[in-house]
């Protein structure tokens, strides 16, 4: 993993495409605003975490149902 230090307003590069600002930091909490193509999907990961859930569930779902149709 790569840890950088970044004050606010300060930011960093990914891909020559995706800039990830320090908004804000309040205690410990720090916002940080996303740029990205609309095609790149960005989530929280708790959000990503369920979306991969979901998804998991939805493949074994289909893949029985699969089963039980023949």
């Amino acid at each position: 993993m790569l840890v950088l230090s970044r004050k606010k307003n300060e930011s960093i590069v990914i891909n020559n495409d995706i800039t990830i600002v320090v908004v804000e930091i309040r205690g410990d909490k720090v916002r940080l605003g996303v740029e990205a193509p609309k095609e790149v999907p960005v989530h929280r990961r708790e959000v990503y975490d369920a979306i991969k859930r979901n998804e998991s569930g939805q493949s074994a779902t289909d893949a029985s149902a699969n089963l039980e149709s023949e």
